[in-house]
């Protein structure tokens, strides 16, 4: 009935802290990465489809 010591509610850790968010200059960045990855994405494979077009012309 009686607990010595008092009752204690359950531990609950610390509310986390905001993350801090992307700088304009990180923003800009992160889109110009992207840019490129999408252009790279529909670039390649026209490059690799030549540098084998190319690798097999040498060998005939």
């Amino acid at each position: 009935m009686f607990v010595e010591g008092g009752w204690r509610p359950s531990w609950e850790p610390p509310p986390r802290p905001p993350q801090p968010r992307l700088t304009g200059r990180q923003e800009r960045m992160l889109i110009w990465i992207i840019v490129v990855n999408v252009l790279l994405w529909f670039l390649a494979p026209i490059g690799g489809a030549t540098v084998i077009h190319a690798a097999i012309a040498m060998l005939q």
